[in-house]
């Protein structure tokens, strides 16, 4: 058990940073509240098991082959997060409420593969934290599953951040300058991948 003890930090640590996933959360949890948020949270835990179990079995290798690929990826990504952060910049309190629920479950899933944080975070769960001694099928599921055991609490965390400040939000302008900092976050992370 002390084998896993740094892998559930890392995934501990890496699900509950700032990243993408965590400012759409606190963003989702603001409008619309935890329960709505719940099924996006549920497909990023999705998306990630499949994505780290994919890499923990081989998938990684592929950046190593070709690390045009990773590039490619990364671009499409940023480009994905500035669309949401231009999305959101323009949004005010009454078209965010208008919007009849957010982002889903399915959008969660998907968003996890040209998610430059998670796939940084499958190809080092695959490089660095795959126990020895298990058949590479079953170390690949334990990863995978502890890596969305632990992310479960830690971005759920962040929507709940996002309804906490429900309350502050309720001023129009206020919630106009919640709105603009999350996108400047989204933008500030996408020009990060870019670098």
């Amino acid at each position: 058990m002390t084998d896993l003890l740094p892998l559930m930090s890392y995934c501990l640590l890496m699900s509950g940073t700032p990243g993408p996933n965590n400012v759409m959360l606190t963003t989702s949890g603001a409008n619309f509240g935890y329960r709505a948020t719940l099924p996006q949270i549920l497909g990023i835990l999705l998306g990630g098991f499949v994505l780290t179990l994919a890499c923990c079995l081989g998938l990684g290798q592929l950046f190593l082959a070709w690390p045009v690929a990773q590039q490619v990826l990364r671009i499409g990504g940023a480009l994905y997060l500035l669309f949401l952060a231009w999305r959101l910049s323009g949004a005010t309190m009454a078209q965010a409420r208008a919007l009849p629920r957010p982002l889903g479950f399915t959008h969660g899933a998907l968003f996890q593969f040209i998610n430059p944080k998670n796939w940084l975070k499958a190809v080092t769960l695959a490089s660095v934290f795959m126990p020895s001694g298990l058949p590479p099928l079953q170390a690949a599921l334990l990863v995978a599953l502890l890596s969305s055991l632990m992310g479960f609490p830690a971005i759920s965390m962040w929507a709940l951040f996002g309804v906490a400040i429900r309350r502050l939000l309720e001023k129009p302008a206020v919630h106009r300058g919640f709105n603009l900092c999350m996108a400047a976050a989204l933008a500030a992370l996408a020009l990060n991948f870019l670098r």
